[in-house]
């Protein structure tokens, strides 16, 4: 079982080379190419979320970290921002086990729900989600918040048809 732990102000200066490595995959899809060279959270984005939020990491077994999650509290729900996992260690369930302690840290806290935003048609986007119990926001179903987020990625060359907002209700 991986280890996921907080992260600490130490892991910050790996979190953005993770996020690339994790975004070399849109290299495979044409149209969404430029994603892998695209800009990544800066360290400092990530000392925010340390410092605020939620920033939690999977580690090897020398304690560095190979994956992430970042994430923030809003009204509600907790929302995600980011999930990355270095490329050579993906498909391994690191991903699914940072959004289960995500899942669980939004339970500890008494949080309504988990919101997020995310690709309509790729396999380790929507359909990942909705395998955790994600279900995806019609856009009648979508509150402020949600519709801001969507416009500003779609602000930032997002394709918007191929966006989508996702909620996991906690009961």
């Amino acid at each position: 079982m991986p280890l996921i732990r907080p992260a600490h102000e130490n892991d910050l200066a790996h979190l953005p080379d993770i996020e690339r490595s994790s975004g070399e995959v849109f290299r495979t899809i044409p149209e969404l190419a430029w994603i892998a060279d695209d800009d990544v959270q800066s360290e400092e984005a990530h000392r925010e979320f340390l410092r605020t939020g939620l920033s939690a990491v999977v580690v090897d077994a020398s304690n560095r970290p190979i994956g992430f999650l970042c994430a923030a509290v809003a009204d509600d729900a907790l929302h995600i921002w980011q999930l990355a996992v270095l490329g050579e260690h993906q498909g391994q369930g690191l991903g699914r086990s940072l959004m289960l302690a995500a899942i669980a840290h939004a339970r500890a806290t008494s949080l309504a729900a988990l919101t997020l935003t995310t690709f309509r048609d790729l396999a380790w986007n929507e359909l990942f989600y909705r395998k955790l119990g994600f279900a995806t926001l019609a856009a009648g179903e979508l509150d402020t918040r949600l519709m801001q987020i969507l416009a500003n990625e779609a602000a930032h060359g997002l394709p918007s048809e191929r966006r989508c907002a996702m909620r996991l209700t906690l009961s």
